[in-house]
């Protein structure tokens, strides 16, 4: 799938219920592709949106290039992401139902072309994200126990 993930977006899962996932391209300048090659990426607040037949990743934080020309980029522009035509009206579709968002989930590079991994999401409810919390509680607390049971039987 990836060649190399540059970053992912740790509390997608926990805030969202992720229904499916689509790979799309980025187009970015010179100075992103650097800062992105460099693992200089952060997801606060990303999400993408559909404009004109096009799709749009916002927000999605891109730290500025040190060695850039003219000043680099801006870190939290407007970036258009590739998909066919079919593709983004079938997102369009369900993007119209509420409660229903893209976001983005994580950018890697796949034969050098930067990617980004975008699901169809909806928020989960206070109660969910307490059941996760709690379910992730108890797997840790049996790991842990049985850690400590190998250690003292073997």
């Amino acid at each position: 799938m990836a060649d190399r993930i540059v970053g992912r977006n740790k509390k997608a899962l926990f805030k969202y219920k992720i229904d499916s996932r689509i790979e799309a391209g980025i187009v970015l300048k010179g100075s992103e592709v650097k800062s992105l090659r460099a693992g200089h990426v952060g997801f606060e607040n990303a999400h993408a949106v559909i404009r004109n037949g096009e799709l749009f990743l916002r927000s999605l934080h891109i730290a500025g290039y040190d060695n850039a020309r003219h000043g680099g980029h801006d870190p939290v522009s407007e970036r258009k992401l590739l998909l066919k035509r079919h593709e983004i009206k079938k997102l369009e579709s369900k993007i119209l139902q509420k409660g229903v968002t893209l976001i983005p989930i994580m950018v890697y590079f796949k034969n050098g072309w930067a990617k980004v991994e975008l699901g169809l999401a909806t928020g989960k409810r206070k109660y969910d994200k307490r059941q996760a919390i709690m379910e992730r509680d108890q797997k840790r607390d049996m790991e842990r126990f049985q850690k400590e049971k190998r250690r003292w039987t073997g």
